[in-house]
């Protein structure tokens, strides 16, 4: 693989997860097109893009920053998921799966955040 990151299990969770977010939001309302749908899926795609980008050529203290961008965007991904799912837009095995896969991958950045010490 050319790219550092592809070989990153953390960067492949994060794709897969993308992945995920974005055929969850197939389903929500055209209502929330430019709203709800819009702001999770830059979130998910922050995750994978921020990893990618601190992780080739950058110094360790310059990837931690982008990790720490990359752990506020899945931040951001289980919120939105809290509001779908208030509002209905999910059932609640599929908060709760997503849910804990974020609390994973969450895990997952903290751990190799940490570990460039």
């Amino acid at each position: 693989m050319p790219f550092r990151f592809e070989d990153l299990h953390v960067w492949q969770k994060a794709l897969d997860l993308d992945d995920s977010i974005n055929k969850l939001t197939k389903s929500f309302p055209k209502d929330e097109i430019l709203v709800l749908t819009s702001q999770i899926k830059r979130a998910a795609d922050s995750v994978v893009l921020n990893i990618a980008e601190g992780s080739t050529g950058q110094t360790k203290p310059v990837f931690k920053q982008f990790l720490g961008y990359a752990l506020r965007s899945a931040i951001e991904v289980v919120s939105c998921l809290f509001i779908a799912k208030k509002r209905n837009y999910i059932k609640d095995e599929t908060f709760k799966q997503l849910y804990e896969d974020y609390e994973q991958l969450v895990k997952m950045i903290t751990n190799l955040r940490n570990s460039l010490n």
